[in-house]
């Protein structure tokens, strides 16, 4: 079963909507990357870097930047996958700006999908917006948060929108046609528990609680380890300490940390049950769908642990970051392909 359709079927746009989501991939991995190796505040000023459009290099440039910045001196270190990032989500919001202008432009064609380059455009602005201020408010978490989410969402909504421009749809008899139609809502109940995984994840990444607990399975040798809940999630966190390195107690890291654990078992039982049932009805493309989604979730769960065993590396912290996202990816295609199958009462 191929990914995509053949050229000749596919619509307008599909082959500008797959640079924009090799972009937005980028993208994605390069903010891990900038946020798991603390460049997050590698550059203390928005839009550019020190008052440069890249960031400054010469001598005479840096202690001029130091002088201006005594709390923040330059590290090309973090400067360079900090500006590196921007100018990578720069070229990706050019790319969605022509993809809402050729949605303009086909607005009168109706199996044409406007509303979604439509809406990434407006997705895209309020992303810009986080990225500032995820630097003008130092780190704080909720904002911190929300720019990983509105970047998985950018991305998710761009292969969304590839899959409609692909123009692929499953023929099925009318019997597992009807049965697939009572399994949407049940695919969307899994997407809306990864998403909220993710949103776990992310305030594991923002508040530096990847670190709270340094053995598996258990958290500093317990089942339940000593938490506080109430402390690790307050959204009500004050605007204004630089939360580099964060800035909450042992026990409140300890909190977020095992919830995300938690939430790990929910989505890996729900998937699990999920693909079975993708199994038990037969169909090729559904059991490759299946095959697809618990590969991924199988991945992502190996890359959890070994974040754990190893201490956070870099490189597998990023890939962990990247595998929700596919994880992610993978759900959506299954709901895509569900939502354009066809009935028909003797399929070829």
């Amino acid at each position: 079963m191929a990914l995509f359709n053949r050229p000749s079927l596919r619509k307008p746009g599909f082959n500008l909507t797959l640079i924009a989501f090799c972009f937005a991939m980028i993208v994605v991995v390069l903010g891990a990357f900038t946020r798991l190796s603390d460049a997050g505040l590698g550059c203390p000023d928005w839009p550019g870097c020190y008052g440069h459009l890249l960031w400054p290099i010469q001598e005479h440039n840096v202690a001029r930047a130091n002088e201006a910045w005594p709390d923040m001196p330059v590290d090309h270190a973090k400067t360079w996958p900090e500006m590196v990032h921007r100018y990578f989500a720069g070229i990706l919001g050019v790319l969605i700006v022509l993809l809402a202008a050729k949605a303009w432009k086909m607005r009168e064609e109706p199996t044409y999908p406007f509303r979604l380059p439509i809406f990434l455009l407006f997705l895209v602005v309020w992303q810009a917006l986080f990225g500032m201020w995820t630097v003008t408010l130092k780190l704080w978490p909720q904002i911190v948060t929300l720019h990983l989410l509105g970047g998985m969402s950018i991305l998710s909504l761009l292969w969304l929108l590839l899959l409609r421009l692909d123009n692929q749809s499953w023929q099925l008899p009318t019997t597992l046609y009807e049965k697939t139609r009572r399994l949407r809502p049940w695919v969307l109940l899994g997407i809306a528990i990864v998403v909220c995984q993710i949103m776990l994840g992310g305030w594991t990444s923002s508040n530096y609680a990847a670190y709270a607990c340094h053995d598996f399975p258990t958290c500093h040798g317990e089942w339940w380890p000593a938490m506080d809940v109430a402390r690790g999630f307050d959204i009500f966190q004050t605007i204004g300490p630089n939360y580099l390195g964060g800035q909450l107690e042992s026990d409140a890291r300890v909190a977020i940390h095992f919830s995300h654990r938690l939430g790990a078992i929910v989505v890996a039982v729900y998937l699990l049950a999920l693909s079975l049932r993708l199994y038990s009805l037969g169909h090729r493309g559904l059991k490759t769908m299946a095959s697809v989604v618990l590969a991924a979730l199988v991945l992502q769960i190996g890359l959890g642990i070994s974040n754990v065993l190893l201490q956070i590396p870099l490189s597998v912290a990023v890939l962990h970051n990247a595998g929700g996202g596919l994880l992610l990816l993978t759900l959506i295609t299954l709901a895509c392909r569900l939502w354009m199958a066809q009935g028909e009462e003797n399929p070829q």
